[in-house]
Protein backbone atom coordinates (compact mmCIF):
# COMPACT_ATOMS: atom_id res chain seq x y z
CA UNK A 1 0.00 0.00 0.00
CA UNK A 2 1.51 3.30 -1.11
CA UNK A 3 1.02 6.63 0.62
CA UNK A 4 2.32 9.85 -0.93
CA UNK A 5 3.36 12.76 1.28
CA UNK A 6 3.85 16.49 0.98
CA UNK A 7 7.04 18.20 2.07
CA UNK A 8 6.20 20.95 4.58
CA UNK A 9 8.36 23.63 6.19
CA UNK A 10 9.11 22.80 9.84
CA UNK A 11 9.58 26.11 11.64
CA UNK A 12 11.07 24.38 14.69
CA UNK A 13 14.10 23.16 12.76
CA UNK A 14 14.09 25.46 9.73
CA UNK A 15 14.00 22.43 7.45
CA UNK A 16 11.53 20.99 4.97
CA UNK A 17 10.18 17.67 6.23
CA UNK A 18 7.90 14.98 4.78
CA UNK A 19 4.42 14.68 6.21
CA UNK A 20 1.97 11.93 5.15
CA UNK A 21 -1.33 12.98 3.64
CA UNK A 22 -3.25 9.86 4.59
CA UNK A 23 -2.88 9.48 8.35
CA UNK A 24 -4.72 6.15 8.44
CA UNK A 25 -2.17 4.40 6.23
CA UNK A 26 0.77 5.49 8.37
CA UNK A 27 0.26 4.95 12.10
CA UNK A 28 1.19 7.92 14.28
CA UNK A 29 2.27 9.95 11.24
CA UNK A 30 5.52 8.06 10.74
CA UNK A 31 7.55 9.98 8.19
CA UNK A 32 8.35 7.05 5.89
CA UNK A 33 6.43 7.29 2.65
CA UNK A 34 5.29 3.69 2.67
CA UNK A 35 4.23 1.13 5.22
CA UNK A 36 3.09 -2.37 4.30
CA UNK A 37 1.06 -3.13 7.39
CA UNK A 38 3.58 -4.72 9.80
CA UNK A 39 5.86 -6.17 7.11
CA UNK A 40 8.51 -3.49 7.64
CA UNK A 41 9.98 -3.62 11.14
CA UNK A 42 10.80 -0.27 12.65
CA UNK A 43 12.21 1.28 15.80
CA UNK A 44 11.90 4.78 17.27
CA UNK A 45 15.16 6.47 18.26
CA UNK A 46 14.02 8.90 20.96
CA UNK A 47 17.30 10.81 21.24
CA UNK A 48 17.56 11.45 17.50
CA UNK A 49 13.78 11.68 17.06
CA UNK A 50 13.99 9.41 14.04
CA UNK A 51 12.23 6.27 12.89
CA UNK A 52 14.61 3.57 11.67
CA UNK A 53 13.40 0.82 9.35
CA UNK A 54 14.72 -2.64 8.55
CA UNK A 55 16.49 -2.41 5.20
CA UNK A 56 16.18 -6.16 4.59
CA UNK A 57 12.40 -5.97 5.01
CA UNK A 58 12.17 -3.16 2.49
CA UNK A 59 14.39 -5.03 0.03
CA UNK A 60 12.25 -8.16 0.37
CA UNK A 61 9.08 -6.22 -0.44
CA UNK A 62 10.32 -3.97 -3.22
CA UNK A 63 12.50 -6.60 -4.93
CA UNK A 64 9.67 -9.13 -4.52
CA UNK A 65 11.99 -11.73 -2.97
CA UNK A 66 10.82 -15.17 -1.89
CA UNK A 67 11.94 -15.17 1.74
CA UNK A 68 14.00 -13.36 4.37
CA UNK A 69 17.23 -15.21 3.53
CA UNK A 70 17.00 -14.17 -0.11
CA UNK A 71 16.40 -10.61 1.07
CA UNK A 72 19.49 -10.72 3.31
CA UNK A 73 21.64 -11.91 0.42
CA UNK A 74 20.14 -9.25 -1.84
CA UNK A 75 20.93 -6.49 0.67
CA UNK A 76 24.47 -7.84 1.19
CA UNK A 77 25.23 -7.61 -2.54
CA UNK A 78 23.51 -4.22 -2.90
CA UNK A 79 25.25 -2.83 0.18
CA UNK A 80 28.71 -3.85 -1.07
CA UNK A 81 28.03 -2.26 -4.45
CA UNK A 82 26.83 0.99 -2.88
CA UNK A 83 29.81 1.10 -0.52
CA UNK A 84 32.19 0.75 -3.45
CA UNK A 85 30.40 3.68 -5.06
CA UNK A 86 31.09 5.73 -1.93
CA UNK A 87 27.45 5.89 -0.92
CA UNK A 88 27.49 7.87 2.34
CA UNK A 89 23.93 7.02 3.50
CA UNK A 90 24.75 3.32 3.40
CA UNK A 91 28.04 3.92 5.21
CA UNK A 92 26.14 5.64 8.03
CA UNK A 93 23.41 3.01 8.42
CA UNK A 94 22.79 1.82 11.98
CA UNK A 95 22.19 -1.57 13.51
CA UNK A 96 19.37 -2.05 16.02
CA UNK A 97 17.97 -5.12 17.70
CA UNK A 98 14.64 -6.02 16.10
CA UNK A 99 12.44 -9.02 16.76
CA UNK A 100 13.11 -11.78 14.23
CA UNK A 101 10.65 -14.42 12.99
CA UNK A 102 11.83 -16.79 15.73
CA UNK A 103 10.91 -14.21 18.36
CA UNK A 104 14.51 -13.38 19.28
CA UNK A 105 16.00 -9.90 19.18
CA UNK A 106 18.72 -9.72 16.53
CA UNK A 107 20.93 -6.93 15.24
CA UNK A 108 19.51 -5.66 11.96
CA UNK A 109 20.72 -3.07 9.46
CA UNK A 110 18.35 -0.11 9.72
CA UNK A 111 18.05 3.18 7.85
CA UNK A 112 16.23 6.43 8.51
CA UNK A 113 14.00 7.98 5.87
CA UNK A 114 16.73 9.84 3.99
CA UNK A 115 19.03 6.82 3.89
CA UNK A 116 16.25 4.47 2.87
CA UNK A 117 15.04 6.64 0.01
CA UNK A 118 18.57 6.69 -1.38
CA UNK A 119 18.78 2.89 -1.14
CA UNK A 120 15.42 2.51 -2.89
CA UNK A 121 16.78 4.43 -5.86
CA UNK A 122 19.27 1.58 -6.40
CA UNK A 123 16.67 -1.21 -6.33
CA UNK A 124 15.71 -2.13 -9.92
CA UNK A 125 12.13 -3.36 -9.67
CA UNK A 126 8.60 -2.45 -10.71
CA UNK A 127 7.58 -1.97 -7.09
CA UNK A 128 10.40 0.50 -6.50
CA UNK A 129 9.67 2.49 -9.66
CA UNK A 130 6.72 4.50 -8.21
CA UNK A 131 8.99 5.76 -5.44
CA UNK A 132 11.67 6.76 -7.93
CA UNK A 133 9.10 8.64 -9.99
CA UNK A 134 7.78 10.31 -6.85
CA UNK A 135 11.30 11.38 -5.82
CA UNK A 136 11.84 12.87 -9.28
CA UNK A 137 8.53 14.75 -8.95
CA UNK A 138 9.45 16.06 -5.50
CA UNK A 139 12.82 17.17 -6.82
CA UNK A 140 11.16 19.08 -9.65
CA UNK A 141 8.68 20.68 -7.25
CA UNK A 142 11.48 21.79 -4.93
CA UNK A 143 13.35 23.38 -7.84
CA UNK A 144 10.13 25.13 -8.90
CA UNK A 145 9.64 26.40 -5.34
CA UNK A 146 13.20 27.75 -5.24
CA UNK A 147 12.41 29.75 -8.35
CA UNK A 148 8.99 30.82 -7.03
CA UNK A 149 8.73 30.49 -3.20
CA UNK A 150 4.99 31.24 -3.31
CA UNK A 151 4.47 27.75 -4.71
CA UNK A 152 5.72 26.26 -1.42
CA UNK A 153 3.18 28.35 0.48
CA UNK A 154 0.37 27.21 -1.82
CA UNK A 155 1.45 23.60 -1.39
CA UNK A 156 1.43 23.97 2.39
CA UNK A 157 -2.08 25.45 2.36
CA UNK A 158 -3.28 22.61 0.14
CA UNK A 159 -1.79 20.10 2.57
CA UNK A 160 -3.53 21.64 5.58
CA UNK A 161 -6.85 21.76 3.71
CA UNK A 162 -6.50 18.12 2.68
CA UNK A 163 -5.90 17.17 6.31
CA UNK A 164 -9.13 18.84 7.40
CA UNK A 165 -7.84 21.94 9.18
CA UNK A 166 -10.26 24.87 9.32
CA UNK A 167 -9.57 28.02 7.30
CA UNK A 168 -9.30 30.01 10.55
CA UNK A 169 -6.65 27.64 11.88
CA UNK A 170 -4.72 27.70 8.59
CA UNK A 171 -4.69 31.50 8.58
CA UNK A 172 -3.34 31.56 12.13
CA UNK A 173 -0.74 28.90 11.33
CA UNK A 174 0.58 30.88 8.37
CA UNK A 175 0.98 33.91 10.62
CA UNK A 176 3.04 31.86 13.07
CA UNK A 177 5.39 30.83 10.25
CA UNK A 178 5.96 34.48 9.39
CA UNK A 179 6.55 35.41 13.03
CA UNK A 180 8.91 32.48 13.51
CA UNK A 181 10.95 33.64 10.52
CA UNK A 182 11.29 37.14 12.01
CA UNK A 183 12.48 35.65 15.31
CA UNK A 184 15.07 33.39 13.69
CA UNK A 185 16.30 36.36 11.66
CA UNK A 186 16.97 38.15 14.95
CA UNK A 187 18.75 35.10 16.31
CA UNK A 188 20.88 34.99 13.19
CA UNK A 189 21.69 38.69 13.58
CA UNK A 190 22.81 37.96 17.15
CA UNK A 191 25.29 35.40 15.88
CA UNK A 192 23.28 32.20 16.36
CA UNK A 193 24.33 29.95 13.50
CA UNK A 194 23.88 26.25 14.29
CA UNK A 195 20.77 24.10 14.53
CA UNK A 196 21.60 22.96 18.05
CA UNK A 197 21.40 26.53 19.39
CA UNK A 198 18.21 27.21 17.43
CA UNK A 199 16.62 24.10 18.92
CA UNK A 200 17.85 25.05 22.40
CA UNK A 201 16.40 28.58 22.17
CA UNK A 202 13.13 27.20 20.85
CA UNK A 203 12.97 24.81 23.77
CA UNK A 204 13.68 27.63 26.24
CA UNK A 205 10.99 29.84 24.72
CA UNK A 206 8.43 27.03 24.75
CA UNK A 207 9.19 26.00 28.31
CA UNK A 208 9.06 29.59 29.55
CA UNK A 209 5.60 30.39 28.22
CA UNK A 210 3.98 26.95 28.48
CA UNK A 211 5.76 25.40 31.46
CA UNK A 212 6.72 22.41 29.30
CA UNK A 213 9.76 21.61 27.20
CA UNK A 214 9.13 20.86 23.53
CA UNK A 215 9.50 17.14 24.29
CA UNK A 216 7.09 17.29 27.23
CA UNK A 217 4.62 19.25 25.12
CA UNK A 218 4.84 16.61 22.40
CA UNK A 219 4.26 13.88 24.97
CA UNK A 220 1.11 15.68 26.12
CA UNK A 221 -0.17 15.55 22.55
CA UNK A 222 1.07 12.03 21.81
CA UNK A 223 3.57 13.15 19.18
CA UNK A 224 6.91 11.82 18.01
CA UNK A 225 8.49 13.45 14.97
CA UNK A 226 5.53 15.64 14.06
CA UNK A 227 5.72 19.43 14.10
CA UNK A 228 4.39 20.69 17.42
CA UNK A 229 2.73 23.79 15.94
CA UNK A 230 0.80 21.67 13.45
CA UNK A 231 -0.83 20.06 16.48
CA UNK A 232 -1.61 23.19 18.48
CA UNK A 233 -5.04 24.70 18.98
CA UNK A 234 -5.64 28.26 17.84
CA UNK A 235 -5.20 29.46 21.42
CA UNK A 236 -1.88 27.66 21.78
CA UNK A 237 -0.70 29.08 18.45
CA UNK A 238 -1.60 32.62 19.56
CA UNK A 239 0.24 32.27 22.86
CA UNK A 240 3.28 30.78 21.16
CA UNK A 241 3.14 33.59 18.61
CA UNK A 242 2.97 36.16 21.42
CA UNK A 243 6.12 34.66 22.93
CA UNK A 244 7.94 34.82 19.60
CA UNK A 245 6.76 38.33 18.73
CA UNK A 246 7.75 39.57 22.20
CA UNK A 247 11.19 37.96 21.97
CA UNK A 248 11.63 39.44 18.49
CA UNK A 249 10.72 42.99 19.53
CA UNK A 250 12.90 42.84 22.66
CA UNK A 251 15.80 41.58 20.54
CA UNK A 252 15.35 44.44 18.06
CA UNK A 253 15.42 46.89 20.97
CA UNK A 254 18.36 45.42 22.88
CA UNK A 255 20.52 43.99 20.07
CA UNK A 256 21.81 40.92 21.94
CA UNK A 257 25.12 39.43 20.89
CA UNK A 258 25.85 35.73 21.24
CA UNK A 259 23.94 32.84 22.74
CA UNK A 260 23.77 33.92 26.39
CA UNK A 261 22.39 37.39 25.68
CA UNK A 262 19.95 35.94 23.14
CA UNK A 263 18.87 33.36 25.72
CA UNK A 264 18.04 36.14 28.22
CA UNK A 265 15.94 37.97 25.61
CA UNK A 266 14.20 34.75 24.67
CA UNK A 267 13.24 34.08 28.29
CA UNK A 268 11.87 37.62 28.63
CA UNK A 269 9.71 37.14 25.54
CA UNK A 270 8.44 33.83 26.87
CA UNK A 271 7.57 35.36 30.23
CA UNK A 272 5.23 37.86 28.57
CA UNK A 273 3.29 35.00 26.94
CA UNK A 274 3.36 33.02 30.19
CA UNK A 275 1.66 35.91 31.96
CA UNK A 276 -1.03 35.98 29.29
CA UNK A 277 -1.50 32.21 29.52
CA UNK A 278 -1.84 32.25 33.31
CA UNK A 279 -4.32 35.14 33.20
CA UNK A 280 -6.44 33.32 30.61
CA UNK A 281 -6.33 30.04 32.53
CA UNK A 282 -7.45 31.86 35.67
CA UNK A 283 -10.52 33.14 33.82
CA UNK A 284 -11.27 29.78 32.20
CA UNK A 285 -10.56 27.69 35.27
CA UNK A 286 -8.53 25.18 33.27
CA UNK A 287 -5.30 24.78 31.36
CA UNK A 288 -5.15 25.98 27.75
CA UNK A 289 -2.48 23.40 26.97
CA UNK A 290 -4.47 20.84 25.06
CA UNK A 291 -3.82 17.13 24.40
CA UNK A 292 -5.60 17.56 21.06
CA UNK A 293 -3.50 16.92 17.98
CA UNK A 294 -3.82 16.76 14.21
CA UNK A 295 -5.81 13.51 14.41
CA UNK A 296 -8.78 15.81 15.06
CA UNK A 297 -7.82 18.93 13.07
CA UNK A 298 -11.40 20.25 13.08
CA UNK A 299 -11.15 20.71 16.87
CA UNK A 300 -7.90 22.68 16.84
CA UNK A 301 -9.65 25.98 16.06
CA UNK A 302 -10.98 25.94 19.65
CA UNK A 303 -14.65 26.24 18.67
CA UNK A 304 -15.44 22.96 20.39
CA UNK A 305 -12.35 22.37 22.50
CA UNK A 306 -12.42 25.38 24.84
Amino acid sequence: MLSIVFFVYDDETGKTVPVPVDEETIENQKELEFIYDDAVRKVWHAQQEEWYFSIVDVCQILADLQDYQHARNYWKVLKNRLLKEGNEPVTNCNQFKLKASDGKMRLTDCANTEQLLRIIQSIPSKKAEPFKQWLALVGKERLDEMADPELALQRGVAYYQAKGYSDAWITQRLRTIEMRKELTDEWKRAGISNNKDYASLTNILTQTWSGKTVQQYKQLKGLHKENLRDNMTNTELVLNQLAEVSATEIAKNRNPNGYEQTKDVTVQGGEIARGAREALEKQLGKSVLSPLNAKTPNLLDDKESV
